[in-house]
């Protein structure tokens, strides 16, 4: 999620409710939209540490070769972010950065708290009920 503030300026689900419903979309794949400005090395990265299989997510170690290739590559790639760098600051003079995430949702909460009480009442959803995202926009 790091990743994504950085390439848009903006909270994940600043305009979602931060509560069971919002858990249980991302347990089956939510997540957010990556920007059209992102380059891709970026945007590929920033998916596989997405990963809904914690294990198939890339190790610190991996996350390090894969920025250290970057670095060796970066004729090639030091252009893709400056211009990335350069749109999102064209965006942000002009106020178009992440417009849809500007009215931030009074339930969606960026300090620390406790998700148990959450948890519990995800786990003790009838089954069917806790994977089913046919009503979400995921």
């Amino acid at each position: 999620m790091i990743m994504w503030e950085l390439t848009t300026g903006c909270k994940p689900f600043v305009n979602t409710e931060h509560d069971i419903n919002l858990i249980s979309q991302i347990i089956v794949g939510k997540r957010p939209e990556i920007t059209y400005d992102t380059p891709e090395c970026f945007a590929n990265l920033m998916k596989s540490c997405w990963d809904s299989d914690p294990f198939k997510r890339p190790s610190i170690r991996k996350i390090r070769e894969t920025v250290d290739d970057w670095y060796k590559k970066r004729n090639k790639t030091e252009r893709l972010f400056i211009e990335a760098e350069e749109r999102r600051s064209i965006l942000t003079r002009s106020g178009q950065l992440c417009p849809q995430f500007i009215e931030k949702h009074p339930g969606a909460i960026y300090t620390s708290r406790s998700l148990n009480s959450f948890i519990s009442q995800l786990l003790n959803r009838p089954q069917h009920d806790k994977w089913d995202s046919s009503d979400w926009d995921v």
